[in-house]
C-alpha cells in the first residue's frame, strides 16, 4: 500500500496537475468579449485614447468627492499591481467643473503611487451619457453621471468580461466599493487580458524571426 501512495504522489497526481492547468489555459485563455466598438474619447476635452490600449474605464460622476474610496480600493487593488504593463491605463471619466475635485483625488493616490497612468477626462454631460451607452452593459450611471462599476476596454474598444460569472451571469463591470470582488474577480481577469496580448506579441515576435 506504502508503495502505491508513493507511486500515485510522484506519477499520477503531477499529470493530474498538468492535465487541469492545461484545460484551463484552453478554457479560460480568452477573456470574452461582451460589446465590440466602444466609443472613441473624440467627442471629450482630451488627448487621452482608448484605441491600442488596456483600459481600466470609470466613471466617477459629478460627486466624485465621495469616491475617493472607490478609486483608492481600485489603486491598491489594481493599478498598483498592473500599472508597469505596456500599454495599460486607467481613464477616469468626469463632468466638466470636477477638475478640481480629480486634482485632489490624483494628489492623494500619488502618495501612494506613481500615477501616471491615471487618467482623468472631463466631457459635457451628454458625451459622458453616449459613451456610457456604448458599453451596452446592464449597468445605470446615477445621477451625477456615475457608478462604483468599472470596465476592461481593450486595444480593439472592445468591453470584456464574463459570460458565466457565477453570482450575475454576463459581468459587464466590476463593482469598486468591494474589495474583495476586485481581488477575487477583477484581478484573475486583468491578468487574463495581459497574458493574452502577451502571447500575441510573443507568436508575432516568432514569426517575425521565421520570416
Amino acid at each position: 500500500m506504502k508503495k502505491t501512495f508513493v507511486l500515485v504522489v510522484l506519477f499520477i497526481l503531477p499529470l493530474v496537475a498538468y492535465l487541469f492547468f492545461a484545460s484551463g489555459v484552453n478554457n479560460f485563455g480568452r477573456l470574452p468579449t461582451l460589446t465590440e466598438n466602444v466609443s472613441e474619447l473624440d467627442a471629450m476635452d482630451t488627448e487621452v485614447r482608448l484605441q491600442d490600449k488596456i483600459t481600466i474605464l470609470g466613471f466617477l460622476g459629478r460627486d466624485a468627492s465621495l469616491r475617493k474610496g472607490n478609486a483608492f480600493n481600485l489603486n491598491q487593488k489594481i493599478y498598483k499591481r498592473f500599472y508597469e504593463f505596456n500599454d495599460f491605463q486607467m481613464v477616469m471619466v468626469m463632468p466638466k467643473g470636477t477638475e478640481d475635485i480629480a486634482d485632489e483625488i490624483r494628489e492623494e493616490l500619488s502618495n501612494l503611487t506613481d500615477t501616471s497612468n491615471w487618467n482623468f477626462v472631463f466631457a459635457e454631460d451628454k458625451a459622458i451619457e453616449e459613451l456610457f451607452t456604448s458599453l451596452n452593459s446592464d449597468l445605470q450611471l446615477d445621477e451625477g453621471l456615475g457608478t462604483p462599476y468599472v470596465f476592461i476596454i481593450d486595444k480593439d474598444r472592445n468591453l470584456r468580461g464574463r459570460k458565466d460569472d457565477e453570482d450575475e451571469g454576463t459581468k459587464y463591470g466590476f463593482n469598486t466599493n468591494s474589495v474583495a470582488e476586485l481581488n477575487n474577480k477583477m484581478e484573475d481577469d486583468v491578468k487574463i487580458i495581459l497574458a493574452e496580448y502577451r502571447l500575441a506579441l510573443k507568436k508575432n515576435n516568432a514569426q517575425r524571426k521565421k520570416g
